[in-house]
């Protein structure tokens, strides 16, 4: 499986002259954590995310060093520190240097690249250009999925053999019992002594590995017959 399988697509991107004010909308909007900046032919240029806009004046979180720190600060990086935090589009405070990954990366590699860099998304590029991103989420979903479709299928046999085990584990009595497994569908028959008995056979036969349905059939026996058991 690879990134290409996994990814959200179509991406959320703006171009570089978005505003920083419609940026931060467009976040809060969609309910996302950063927005990828491209050019007019879907070249990834950066990306913004919501640490980008933290440090702005016109809602009061600018930093402000002591005035030794400013001596020794290197005049480049104080000046595009400025920009960053007084620019008003995303090119001025979008982060240039963007982690990505192509469509064809394992999901292994993935991983690794967001661990690496301790990031939250990746976009995802084709020939340079944007075509989705993945994140944390999306790499969850498809490690899961990758699992379930490696996992072996039991055979019929096997799954009949899985909820027998099931059923002897709830505790509960069962008379004239039978289990029938057709194509992974669990037919149950018989009697159960009470409702909740019934009720623990369906749950222990829905939950053995292969199952994938279940018919149960099973009778609740009648209080003049299970005291009549019972006396004997």
């Amino acid at each position: 499986m690879q990134a290409k399988d996994i990814m959200t697509t179509p991406v959320v991107s703006v171009p570089p002259n978005t505003s920083v004010r419609e940026i931060a909308s467009l976040l809060h909007r969609r309910r996302i954590s950063a927005v990828p900046v491209v050019d007019a032919h879907e070249h990834l240029l950066g990306i913004v995310s919501e640490g980008d806009l933290i440090r702005r004046p016109e809602i009061g979180t600018e930093r402000h060093s002591s005035w030794w720190l400013r001596l020794l600060a290197d005049p480049q990086e104080s000046a595009m520190a400025y920009v960053k935090s007084h620019g008003g589009q995303a090119s001025d405070v979008m982060t240039r240097e963007v982690i990505s990954v192509g469509e064809n990366a394992e999901l292994d590699d993935v991983a690794e690249t967001l661990e690496k860099h301790r990031i939250k998304r990746v976009p995802v590029l084709r020939d340079g250009k944007l075509v989705g991103i993945v994140s944390r989420a999306d790499l969850l979903h498809g490690l899961v999925a990758r699992k379930v479709a490696a996992a072996p299928k039991p055979g019929d046999d096997a799954i009949r053999t899985a909820v027998q085990t099931a059923l002897a584990e709830t505790g509960g009595h069962f008379e004239f019992l039978s289990v029938v497994v057709t194509a992974g569908v669990v037919h149950l028959w018989g009697a159960a002594e009470s409702s909740e008995q019934r009720h623990a056979a369906g749950v222990a036969a829905m939950t053995s590995p292969g199952v994938t349905a279940v018919r149960n059939e099973l009778g609740v026996l009648p209080l003049n017959v299970r005291s009549a058991m019972w006396a004997e």
